[in-house]
């Protein structure tokens, strides 16, 4: 393969991203002296039982006990219990259609049907026909019904497609809402006033058990012992995730890649924080520091295209990596040199840890999404060179690769074990409705939030862009039109989650996971990855300060 390429002084696109904002503060961490943390495990430790042993209470009164699980969920701790909820989920399934206890709360039938669609059970909406008048409209009565409205709210967002029910669920629930939202007193009104921002659903865990530890916090009926395990678990959590954190400064210092390619995002920390949306457990602390890795190298490389590669040096580049070709590295320019020979020693690293597992079966799919990948942000290079707004269908279907998604999602099921099998990176191969859905999800809240960032200068058209050309609207109406793929998108999504199990629980909610982290980077028309001033301050949330125990 020929691919000799020097370089001259050509004109880059480049696009000054400011540079890291974190400086060595994660570098120098360090944790607290083991005779303290071996404290805080201990307490964890008694706490967890007692809150295990209010769980399992067999005559608990059964809206009592799906609250208290909801409570359970919501503040984070869920991890410590899987086994025991899957049991319990069971046997509400399973009673689902003979309990007529409680069907006159539509606070109760809302988070009944809520939990169990989150966790995979097919429940139908018709539950709620009970809640609407002769004419199919949702009575007027409900709308003093604040707790039932906010649960119905949440539920309408674990719609599939064709469920006019929970279409106007959402309409009726967020209208009333909103309408009395700065009537209602505390803590009842910032629980709402956070719900309308952004619902459950498409929340991440770690940085919502914050929230709701807060919340919760306020109630007059908490269960102090949970609250207490809450706390004290989120403080053990963010201890790891900084040890994990300062061993992934270090590795990425020693590529020394703010130096030889200074012209990219250098987002490291931002990165390992969009990592923790998609599993925060202890279990998971190989996958994602792997993760973090992966996903920061396919940032990089995403620049390269983006803010400094040329077509005429990506056409080779691109070919050697969906060939794999290691034997062309020398003839590239010096940058992707770099970056080539980065890629391969972190790949050939993760592969020879696999083979001690015999897993290492992995790589090659990862090494198929990465050749996919780069195809897309080719396709891209070129429309920018031509100076071409490609049409909005040959936009969105070069976006399937161009979001970087495929490829994550490979890297996310990598580190996680015997639940990895050959079949599911195969799964993620075929592309199904759910991974495209995750990818349309990754690529439009991106460019909803960087498109006035990226009219700064010479950058490929946006789906924005795009829509606006063929369809002759403004950018409002071009927003307001992406937002009806994003909808669609998420009830594909919801869909998988329902449908046979095709993948393992576990595997199709990183996928799940990955769709909710875009919120926590891109939301409210920022994009938080590209300015990460904007995500600095969640960053702090849940990696430097401490939750208060007392």
């Amino acid at each position: 393969m020929q691919c000799m390429i020097e370089e001259t002084n050509v004109v880059r696109p480049l696009a000054n991203y400011h540079p890291d904002l974190w400086g060595d503060r994660f570098f120098n961490y360090t944790p607290p002296d083991t005779v303290t943390q071996g404290q805080m495990e201990q307490e964890a430790v008694k706490l967890k039982e007692l809150v295990r042993q209010e769980l399992l209470v067999i005559d608990k009164d059964p809206k009592e006990r799906l609250v208290f699980l909801d409570d359970i969920i919501r503040l984070g701790v869920a991890y410590h219990f899987e086994d025991e909820i899957e049991d319990i989920f069971q046997k509400f399934y399973k009673k689902l259609y003979v309990d007529s206890s409680y069907e006159d709360d539509l606070y109760y039938v809302s988070l009944r049907f809520r939990l169990l669609r989150l966790h995979g059970f097919y429940v139908s909406c018709d539950v709620f026909e009970n809640f609407k008048c002769e004419d199919k409209s949702f009575k007027d009565c409900l709308a003093s019904d604040v707790q039932g409205l906010l649960s119905l709210y949440e539920a309408s967002y674990l719609g599939v497609h064709g469920e006019k029910t929970l279409d106007e669920a959402r309409a009726f629930a967020t209208t009333h809402l909103t309408s009395f939202a700065t009537q209602l007193s505390s803590p009842m009104a910032e629980q709402v006033a956070h719900a309308l921002k952004l619902p459950l659903h498409r929340r991440t865990m770690r940085l919502e058990s914050w929230h709701q530890i807060s919340f919760y916090e306020s109630k007059s009926c908490n269960n102090e012992t949970l609250l207490k395990f809450a706390k004290l678990d989120f403080n053990l959590l963010q201890i790891l995730h900084n040890k994990e954190l300062r061993d992934l400064t270090r590795w990425w210092r020693s590529l020394d890649l703010e130096k030889k390619l200074p012209f990219a995002r250098h987002r490291l920390v931002e990165v390992y924080f969009w990592i923790l949306g998609v599993y925060y457990e202890p279990k998971y602390s190989y996958a994602r520091m792997l993760l973090t890795k992966l996903f920061k190298i396919i940032s990089i490389v995403d620049d390269i295209y983006d803010a400094y590669g040329t077509v005429e040096e990506l056409e080779p580049f691109t070919e050697a990596i969906r060939r794999w070709d290691k034997s062309c590295i020398d003839q590239f320019p010096s940058y992707l040199r770099v970056m080539y020979q980065v890629i391969l020693d972190t790949f050939e690293e993760i592969e020879q840890n696999l083979a001690l597992e015999q897993r290492s079966f992995g790589v090659y799919h990862l090494q198929k999404q990465m050749g996919v990948t780069c195809q897309a942000y080719l396709h891209e290079a070129m429309w920018r060179r031509q100076n071409v707004v490609p049409t909005f269908d040959e936009y969105m279907k070069n976006s399937i690769g161009s979001a970087g998604y495929l490829y994550v999602i490979v890297a996310a099921f990598l580190g996680m074990g015997e639940l990895a099998t050959k079949d599911a990176f195969e799964w993620v191969d075929q592309t199904t409705k759910a991974q495209k859905a995750s990818c349309i999800l990754a690529r439009l809240l991106n460019d909803i939030a960087s498109h006035e960032f990226e009219k700064k200068r010479n950058h490929v058209s946006s789906a924005i862009d795009c829509y606006m050309d063929q369809f002759g609207t403004s950018i409002e109406e071009a927003t307001r039109g992406l937002q009806v793929y994003i909808e669609e998108a998420w009830k594909d999504i919801n869909d998988e989650i329902l449908g046979p199990k095709i993948v393992p629980k576990p595997l199709l909610l990183r996928l799940t996971n990955l769709s909710r982290t875009l919120y926590d980077v891109y939301h409210n028309d920022e994009d938080g990855y590209t300015t990460s001033t904007f995500t600095q301050e969640k960053i702090a949330t849940i990696l430097i300060h401490p939750i208060a125990l007392s």
